[in-house]
């Protein structure tokens, strides 16, 4: 993992197209700003991850059950 610190209102690039930056700090929260092409998506983990289950394909065993 790279750890790189900003301030607030500085930016981190990601290749030419991704720009994060800090745009307020309040406490122990950090609130960053993403500029990305609107065909990246972009998600919180959590949200990621309910994502990809969702998207798990059925096992062949589930196949045949009744839900």
């Amino acid at each position: 993992m790279l750890v790189l610190s900003r301030r607030l209102n500085e930016s981190i690039v990601i290749r030419d197209n991704i720009v994060v930056t800090v745009v307020s700090i309040l406490g122990d929260k950090v609130r960053l700003g993403i500029v990305a092409p609107k065909d990246v998506p972009v998600h919180r983990s959590e949200i990621y991850e309910a994502i990809k289950r969702l998207e798990r394909p059925r096992s062949d065993t589930d196949a045949g059950k009744s839900i």
